[in-house]
């Protein structure tokens, strides 16, 4: 066993529930009003993390300093990815939460956040269970690419892509603050009366 990578990841997981933890993600509340639009913290917060993590690849890539070229970097299986998506899209939006911020929710001593995260176990176990199923084989290679990345598909560079979601990060990140400040005002506004007893 690998105790110094076993040690990193175990570091790891511990400082990103600790930021989750005090970024208000272990209340499952921010991610139910981000499919309401109320609050727009975990788009950023991850939107953010994404662009970071793609710059520091690309950085690592450069003439191969960091031997990057290991990366793994799994196939794309369309049918696999649709209904994956709408699975856990439907298990955020109902229980407000994600795998990840279930178990920081456990941890914090949420009884929702525990049994989220038992679910998820079971759900874990029940697709390794009919992972070498027929018909799981066959959903997940449906709609396979045989490009596994952007660059490689559209051969263009890889910055290219990442300016492509800079520019549109910045354009959702103006959207989400501009809808959040119109709905802090028309809660603050105060409602209008109408004196129905005045005098005419």
């Amino acid at each position: 066993m690998d105790y110094g990578a076993a040690g990193t990841a175990l570091t790891s997981g511990i400082l990103f529930g600790y930021v989750l933890e005090q970024a208000g993600f272990a209340s499952p509340g921010k991610l139910t009003a981000q499919f309401r639009f109320t609050d727009w913290s975990v788009f950023k917060v991850m939107f953010t993390a994404i662009l970071v993590a793609a710059v520091g690849i690309l950085l690592l890539q450069i003439d191969d300093s960091f031997g990057s070229r290991g990366f793994y970097i799994p196939g794309t299986a369309l049918g696999a990815v649709v209904a994956g998506g709408v699975f856990i899209g439907a298990g955020m939006a109902i229980g407000g939460y994600c795998p990840g911020t279930s178990v920081v929710g456990a941890m914090s001593g949420r009884i929702d956040g525990l049994v989220f995260a038992l679910g998820m176990i079971l759900g874990i176990w029940g697709f390794s269970f009919e992972f070498d199923t027929a018909w799981m084989q066959q959903l997940l290679h449906s709609g396979e690419i045989r490009q596994k990345t952007i660059p490689a598909l559209f051969g263009i560079s890889p910055w290219m892509v990442v300016a492509a979601l800079t520019a549109l990060a910045l354009v959702i990140f103006l959207m989400g603050s501009r809808l959040e400040r119109r709905l802090r005002e028309a809660r603050t506004t105060p409602a209008l009366s109408i004196d129905t007893h005045s005098d005419s």
